[in-house]
């Protein structure tokens, strides 16, 4: 969850990459937003990771927000460091301490600051972080994380939802977004998809990232794994999208039900891997924040509060 995702407008080379190389580990410091949110409990899990590349589907939609992308890096070929750097965004935020989070917002800040992109059609130069564009971006990938996840199982009431929604005005505030003007909660979230809609169609460079998910290129050792392990990733996250995005990508999927199960399918399967293995990986966020916090900060789906 990484996240990301998933990612935002600009240098896809030094975009969300603040917070590396930020381990100021605080005792005691909960970050911003600490084990007692839902977000701490929900990005632990793994299915974050399906998540994150529904987001990439959904960000790439936008032409204007797809467009600052491709313009200002250099995504076919380090499209994976992308999604790395995406996920260790995420990963600071969440569960890294306050100062570190800071950091690695103002960076982002910072980079967005510097980029433009241009409308091949009309001409028109603008800059990527247009607080229009900074929103598709963050509604994209909260939509994608909070669905993903309950749809493979992740137990969450409305209400919890909602809370995890109205949480996410922190991150929309690291990337240069007034939080006032953020949604707060489902219906919120909904009708912002339903305004910006018109916005949205599958141009060239949606066609680009959508080729890219769909054949990632591997080292020829790998090709197998791309066949039966992405393959599978990638489709679920495709599948996982609302009904507009596949009419406008122009790939049906099968029945809701059917993608329903699929995702539940791989989110039991996921989640059986222990969570102490999937933790030790790079770069070890909540290994570090259960160092910095005590052990009863854990993240666990049980323990997200009414």
């Amino acid at each position: 969850m990484p996240t990301g995702n998933p990612g935002h407008t600009g240098d896809v080379d030094a975009e969300r990459t603040g917070g590396e190389g930020a381990t100021d580990e605080r005792p005691g410091d909960p970050g911003l937003f600490g084990p007692g949110s839902v977000t701490w409990q929900m990005h632990g899990d793994p299915m974050m990771w399906v998540a994150g590349v529904r987001a990439l589907y959904l960000q790439a939609l936008h032409p204007r927000a797809v467009r600052g992308v491709m313009q200002n890096s250099d995504f076919r070929k380090d499209a994976w460091g992308r999604l790395m750097r995406t996920a260790h965004f995420v990963g600071t935020t969440t569960y890294g301490t306050s100062e570190a989070a800071e950091k690695a917002g103002a960076r982002v800040r910072k980079i967005h600051t510097m980029l433009t992109a241009t409308d091949p059609g009309t001409g028109e130069r603008y800059r990527v972080d247009e607080p229009g564009l900074l929103l598709w971006v963050h509604c994209a990938e909260i939509d994608s994380y909070l669905h993903v996840l309950r749809r493979s199982g992740f137990p969450l009431t409305d209400a919890q939802a909602d809370r995890y929604i109205g949480e996410h005005r922190v991150s929309a505030r690291l990337v240069g977004l007034d939080p006032a003007g953020v949604p707060s909660d489902q219906a919120e979230l909904a009708a912002y998809f339903e305004k910006v809609r018109p916005e949205l169609a599958a141009g060239a460079e949606a066609r680009d990232v959508d080729a890219f998910l769909r054949t990632p290129p591997v080292h020829p050792l790998l090709v197998p794994a791309r066949a039966v392990l992405w393959r599978w990733v990638a489709q679920s996250a495709y599948a996982s999208l609302p009904s507009y995005a596949h009419e406008l990508y122009g790939r049906s999927v099968r029945s809701p039900r059917t993608v329903t199960r699929r995702l539940r399918l791989t989110g039991t399967a996921l989640r059986c891997v222990p969570a102490r293995l999937r933790w030790q990986l790079p770069p070890k966020h909540i290994i570090r924040a259960m160092s910095r916090l005590g052990p009863g900060s854990r993240p666990a789906p049980y323990k997200v509060g009414p």
